[in-house]
């Protein structure tokens, strides 16, 4: 049975709220873990942890951002030491970016205090409630990028967290 125009007005409206929440708690989070680091820039540090070192215009293609965006990103997280570049062996002109043990250190940290945050959020829920919406979160995100291709909108790939 197909869904009805409030069930979908009712979801896409509790989406734009997460999204909302976790924007804000993430923007939190970083202001006080990092001080004036961009938040938006530690979405860089998860394709370079789980794919290896790469050029800039690789990353910004794995986070779903311009490469002019990425760039400016990885000037801050470079700063901030998170992130360090090499000449790429293959092509001397361009650069390999890579997570220094700082980064790794910083991503893990950030990684701990959103899963202490939310087992937090879910203290009140059993695994299989727990599970179950996991496993439908990642079905609505699948069937959207499967949407937004189709409609010829861009969706970004996933990004690791």
């Amino acid at each position: 049975m197909p869904t009805t125009r409030d069930t979908r007005d009712r979801l896409t409206a509790g989406l734009s709220r997460l999204l909302r929440t976790g924007r804000h708690l993430g923007a939190h989070a970083a202001d006080v873990l990092y001080g004036d680091l961009p938040s938006y820039g530690w979405a860089l540090l998860g394709p370079l942890a789980r794919d290896g070192e790469q050029r800039c215009s690789a990353l910004a293609a794995a986070a779903g951002v311009d490469v002019s965006v990425a760039s400016r990103q990885v000037a801050a997280l470079e700063r901030a030491g998170f992130v360090e570049r090499r000449r790429d062996p293959r092509d001397g002109r361009a650069s390999l970016l890579r997570l220094t043990a700082a980064g790794t250190d910083a991503l893990a940290t950030t990684r701990a205090l959103r899963n202490d945050w939310a087992a937090s959020a879910l203290a009140g829920w059993d695994e299989d409630d727990a599970v179950r919406l996991s496993e439908l979160v990642e079905r609505l995100l699948d069937d959207l990028e499967v949407a937004g291709r189709d409609t010829g909108r861009l969706v970004p790939e996933r990004v690791a967290s």
